[in-house]
């Protein structure tokens, strides 16, 4: 099961029974949503699928006035250990995570090294910012919350801080004129084609047919 939004949902039904609408509220209340891809159009099903596995178990169904009828889960001994033994593979294992910025570096030398620049100093100015908005609201949490509730806010915020010192660093190079190759990937934009050098090694990272 490798949809991470079932394991959110486990970690919180294991505080006590809830209906789905009642899980989702939590989740949301929490930022889950920030921490993880939550798909929240597909929760009940995610909550089906877990009932179908034995990890959930249905406790109670009631309605409440003109409300639809809710069902009531509890976890089951098997899905607590489901979420024991999920949450220690995602804290000892570290998994392939494609990122959008990582993608766009990988086919950046479609652009010249001048808009790459300016394009990497725009995005270092949204970091700052947004930087700054995540050390305000860790602090505010810091304040309120217990360390173990807030890890996860640290975490992404050194995340944040590692990719702005790589930025700062690559435009380093290019603004300094000591990127690898630079006068080659300038001639490439002014004439549409790669220095003898740079084709062959082009050529050479081509998967063979």
């Amino acid at each position: 099961m490798a949809n991470l939004l079932a394991l959110a949902v486990l970690t919180v039904v294991v505080q006590r029974p809830m209906h789905p609408y009642e899980m989702a509220s939590v989740l949301r209340a929490r930022g889950k949503d920030q921490d993880m891809p939550l798909k929240w159009g597909s929760f009940y099903t995610v909550v089906r699928n877990l009932e179908k596995h034995g990890l959930l178990e249905a406790v109670e169904s009631g309605r409440q006035g003109a409300r639809p009828e809710r069902t009531v889960y509890r976890i089951t001994d098997a899905g607590r250990r489901e979420a024991e033994d999920w949450t220690r593979e995602l804290l000892s294992t570290p998994q392939p995570e494609p990122s959008a910025f990582g993608a766009g570096l990988s086919v950046m030398g479609g652009l010249g090294p001048d808009e790459v620049a300016a394009l990497l100093r725009r995005r270092l100015e949204l970091l700052r910012e947004r930087i700054e908005a995540e050390r305000r609201t860790l602090e505010e949490e810091r304040a309120e919350l217990p360390r173990l509730f807030v890890v996860e806010s640290e975490y992404a915020l050194a995340m944040r801080e590692a990719q702005a010192a790589w930025v700062r660093s690559l435009l380093a190079e290019l603004d300094g004129g000591t990127f690898p190759e630079l006068d080659g990937w300038r001639a490439y934009h002014r004439t549409g084609h790669l220095p003898p050098g740079m084709a062959d090694l082009a050529e050479r990272g081509r998967p063979a047919e």
